[in-house]
């Protein structure tokens, strides 16, 4: 469908996903995703579009944040679809829209889902593929194992079925195809790579912690999110106060707390990222 020599999506990963990353990613034979969000302004977004085009004729993909909190996301799907980049991968919201604008031109559409449930709504809506992001993904991780998600996926869908969670080698790679997946995707083992734009101290936690340091955490964007336990995770506790849980259950003010949480975890999350701090925020998987 890609048309490259690996199955083998570099998954779109807040903040660290970059031009470099993806063209590196196309000579290597495999593709690469960027989330639109990781580009405040348009013109900082169609120029990274622009690098890559100019590098590279291979396939590359943009990530596309589907629900109401993202307030750009017009402006980000018409950009794309005027520089028809091969892919978009959707996560969260509807991908209803999306997919009526990418369709017609030829973009593929690949729906993150995390159950059969909103697997068999997004093949109605006409997805390309489904992306099974399973309970060892980074990021916002799924609740169910690779192979039970895998094996209920492929059953009960007619469309491509890529895997997401649980693959940093070749043998974990081959073990996904073997329960039906077409494909993987693979985030947090490129967090270390040269291209990677994050600091030495994030990358070199991505080598020295392991599964086992991985927890879940709520304070980020109110959606349960994979982090490393640092010393100041540890501190701050995983799970929102009780003020967050009361106005995230609240129906009139739900959407805009949802929108201020998640703008609070994202700038930690940029902070600690960038610079040497001791306000250790790093998402990652435990692959």
């Amino acid at each position: 469908m890609l048309n490259i020599q690996h199955p083998v999506i570099m998954a779109p990963m807040f903040l660290v996903s970059n031009a470099s990353m993806v063209i590196e990613a196309c000579k290597a034979g495999i593709t690469g995703a960027i989330p639109a969000l990781n580009y405040r302004t348009d013109a900082e977004f169609r120029k990274a579009l622009t690098e890559i085009k100019a590098a590279t004729d291979k396939s590359f993909g943009i990530n596309l944040i589907g629900n109401k909190s993202n307030i750009k996301l017009q402006e980000q799907l018409n950009t794309c679809a005027e520089f028809r980049v091969s892919f978009i991968i959707t996560s969260l919201g509807s991908p209803k829209e999306i997919i009526e604008v990418c369709k017609p031109l030829g973009i593929k559409v690949f729906c993150d889902v995390i159950d059969l449930n909103y697997a068999k709504k997004v093949e109605e809506l006409g997805a390309d593929a489904i992306i099974a992001v399973n309970n060892e993904a980074g990021g916002h991780a799924g609740k169910i194992s690779p192979h039970e998600l895998l094996s209920s996926l492929t059953k009960n869908c007619k469309i491509p079925v890529i895997s997401a969670g649980g693959v940093g080698n070749g043998a974990q790679m081959k073990q996904m195809l073997d329960w039906g997946a077409c494909g993987v995707s693979i985030g947090s083992p490129f967090i270390a790579s040269d291209e990677s734009p994050v600091s030495h101290d994030y990358k070199m936690a991505c080598v020295n912690y392991g599964a086992k340091d991985i927890v879940m955490t709520t304070r980020l964007s109110g959606t349960p999110c994979t982090v490393i336990n640092t010393d100041y995770v540890k501190q701050t506790g995983t799970e929102q106060n009780w003020l967050e849980q009361f106005l995230n259950s609240n129906k009139q003010i739900k959407k805009w707390t949802k929108m201020l949480t998640y703008y609070k975890g994202m700038k930690a999350l940029e902070k600690a990222a960038f610079s040497a701090t001791y306000q250790t925020m790093w998402c990652a998987g435990p692959i």
